[in-house]
């Protein structure tokens, strides 16, 4: 674990200039070896990431997930995740990163495809995988006269293959979300240390409370108020995985007052203690 008290947020790794290209197209080979095939704790507030490991592995974290990414694996982090990787060393591989802004432009648009691409995970790299990214892979090195279109096509194509693998994995278990509720996460990342309510939420986006709690328990089965106490406590477990803040410091952050009460809604939300889940990270 990081001895940070915070989860730097960045543009690339390591990197707060403004956002190079259209989307962006790496190899492990250009910030893994230099790292010491180590990325320390981080997060993206404004892209997705799409990891493709064609030889060696990949061990990382993905708020509070460890994963394993084997040959052949890709591995896909939404915005706002906090992530840390190992990689073996020698691994090789592709680095896809999406700005929000073509992610959320997919089109024809359907909540199914971005409630897909709203969550990390990782999958088989098919033949069809291969072929579209390697394609945009050429696109993006070219120059032809309209490169930046048929990148966004080709990148749009990307994400709904990834989206079509995330929903044939995990069709029994997944909901749709409404397309506000997106608008929602982004203002609850944006508010969330400053005690905002289910009103609150509900005023900015222009709707009453009580459709924005039918809105949430049609994607999640949770209403309003714990749709966003569920997205305190997984902002908990990524400060708690990631930094070595207090816990009763991460409690202020999230907009709980009281210590104590932090701890006891964490514990109802994950079923232990603060302290027993950052063990996990430190043991």
């Amino acid at each position: 674990m990081s001895a940070q008290n915070t989860i730097p947020a960045f543009g690339l790794y390591g990197e707060q200039g403004p956002f190079p290209d259209v989307i962006h197209f790496e190899d492990f080979s250009v910030r893994a070896p230099i790292n010491n095939w180590r990325i320390m704790p981080h997060r993206h507030s404004q892209m997705s990431q799409l990891f493709m490991v064609e030889q060696g592995w990949i061990n990382a974290t993905v708020d509070g997930e460890k994963l394993k990414v084997k040959e052949m694996d890709f591995l896909y982090i939404p915005e706002h995740c906090a992530h840390e990787f190992t990689f073996k060393p020698g691994s090789e591989g592709k680095i896809f990163s999406y700005p929000v802004s073509i992610v959320r432009t997919i089109s024809p648009a359907t909540d199914q495809i971005l409630t897909a691409l709203s969550k990390p995970f990782v999958g088989r790299v098919d033949q069809a995988l291969e072929r579209v990214t390697q394609l945009l892979c050429e696109t993006v090195g070219g120059a032809s006269l309209f490169r930046a279109q048929q990148v966004v096509g080709l990148a749009h194509s990307v994400l709904a293959n990834l989206a079509e693998t995330r929903l044939a994995a995990r069709a029994s278990e997944q909901r749709t979300k409404h397309a506000r509720l997106f608008a929602l996460d982004d203002l609850i990342s944006k508010h969330i240390s400053e005690g905002w309510t289910a009103s609150n939420f509900a005023s900015a986006l222009s709707v009453s409370t009580g459709h924005l709690s039918r809105l949430c328990r049609a994607a999640t089965g949770m209403g309003a108020t714990a749709y966003i106490e569920q997205h305190q406590m997984q902002e908990a477990c990524r400060l708690l995985a990631f930094t070595q803040l207090p816990v009763s410091e991460i409690g202020y952050r999230l907009g709980f007052i009281d210590p104590s009460y932090f701890s006891k809604r964490f514990r109802a939300a994950r079923g232990q203690t603060p302290s027993d889940y950052r063990a996990l990270f430190t043991n």
